[in-house]
């Protein structure tokens, strides 16, 4: 279906949202008639969300755009079980106490790009270990085991393909797609909830928790999808040759978050700009088809308004400052400020301190080894300069202006050691 009646499908389908649907149809009719809820889940597995969350953050910032009232679950009790979808293999189980803490650094986005309250399209942050702790199994299963059919279950890719490549499947995440379903139905009967929205990865659970809903109240309830996101090379969203990009900036500097944008593929920027800002529809037509040099401007235009979302105004000019510094005037010291540092004492660069150590210290390599494939490669610099001896040592000789000493690994990622 490809021509919509209500404001949110048109305008989610016109930028690339739509990948699959349950009876879109009906779902178009309602939308247009009335504000529908709509949810979406996020498993606490780690302390940021990352750029490969953010369509869905996006599809909810829509929804609340067009009147329609978003729903965002913190998957705190579905992350002691772990979801299978699009793994090869088991997630690390975390401790109670980790996944509170991971919440915790999560809830932090969504602020940026959704309203909180108790209007009608006001969103909500809610936490699914408040039904789903107190579950009795025994009672759950006797309830609503029934429902889900195991030979329905093996067909979803999440756990077809674990079984095709031979790789093990425990029970415990077999139970996943059931406790996500039983999410849908109690928000459903809580919250009058209608839509869930996920990406495509998580098709099998959403169809699970329409047909569970339909199945114990008798209402129909909505599943849409988003596609997967991969850049132009094929690479899968959200990641870099040097790692996730977060969405937190205690867990990447809103420089290297800027600088992400800015390195976007010419084939990707218009796709980009469609999904990951707020920018008319007509204006992204218009910077999609400058060519040559001039698609420079373009990919200034997405860095600015993805970082501006997710963290700012001020960060925008900061990171912009400080590629000015990097990659045009040569890195004046009062320009760096905004890069990720350590402080070393005076003291401790008199005797001299082995490069690929502070390499790792200022988190420009995860260990030492990285660090000294980084320096064999000839990727790492000591202000501006190429070296490639891993036993090369950082001295009082290397302090730009008497106080710091600039360390880059690449072109994108730089780091600086303060002297205290």
């Amino acid at each position: 279906m490809t021509s919509f009646k209500s404001s949110y499908l048109q305008e989610v389908h016109a930028r690339g949202f739509i990948h699959q649907g349950t009876n879109l149809e009906a779902l178009d009719e309602k939308m247009a008639k009335e504000s529908v809820t709509a949810y979406i889940g996020f498993d606490a597995t780690a302390t940021s969300l990352h750029v490969g969350n953010l369509v869905q953050i996006m599809q909810l910032r829509l929804l609340q755009k067009h009147g329609h009232k978003p729903l965002v679950l913190m998957g705190d009790g579905t992350t002691r079980i772990g979801d299978p979808s699009g793994k090869d293999a088991s997630r690390q189980l975390l401790t109670p106490e980790k996944i509170d803490e991971n919440v915790a650094g999560i809830q932090k986005i969504f602020s940026k790009y959704l309203s909180f309250g108790e209007g009608q399209s006001d969103a909500l942050m809610l936490r699914n270990s408040e039904w789903l702790l107190p579950l009795n199994y025994l009672d759950f299963l006797q309830n609503y085991g029934r429902h889900f059919s195991v030979n329905r279950m093996l067909s979803f890719d999440s756990v077809k393909l674990r079984l095709e490549r031979e790789q093990n499947l425990s029970f415990l995440e077999f139970n996943y797609m059931i406790f996500q379903a039983y999410d849908f139905l109690e928000l459903s009967k809580a919250f009058n909830c209608e839509l869930q929205l996920g990406g495509s990865d998580q098709w099998g659970n959403i169809v699970n928790g329409v047909e569970l809903t339909r199945r114990v109240t008798s209402k129909e309830v909505f599943g849409l999808t988003a596609p997967l996101i991969t850049t132009a090379d094929g690479k899968k969203m959200g990641k870099s040759v040097d790692g996730a990009i977060w969405l937190n900036a205690d867990a990447l500097s809103t420089f290297d978050f800027w600088q992400f944008w800015r390195n976007t593929q010419d084939a990707d920027v218009g796709r980009f700009l469609r999904l990951y800002t707020d920018i008319e529809l007509d204006e992204i037509a218009r910077l999609e088809k400058l060519e040559g040099a001039e698609i420079n401007e373009a990919k200034i235009i997405l860095a600015d308004a993805a970082t501006k979302m997710c963290h700012g105004e001020s960060a925008v000019q900061q990171a912009k400052d400080t590629a000015k510094t990097l990659f045009e005037t040569g890195g004046a010291a009062q320009s760096l400020d905004n890069l990720p540092f350590i402080e070393v004492a005076r003291s401790d660069l008199e005797a001299g301190i082995l490069a690929v150590e502070l390499f790792r210290q200022v988190d420009l390599a995860k260990s030492n080894g990285e660090a000294r494939r980084l320096v064999r490669g000839g990727g790492a610099k000591i202000n501006d300069v190429a070296f490639s001896d891993e036993n090369t040592m950082i001295s009082l000789e290397d302090l730009q202006d008497n106080s710091y000493i600039k360390l880059s690994a690449g072109k994108k990622r730089h780091g600086l050691i303060k002297v205290v």
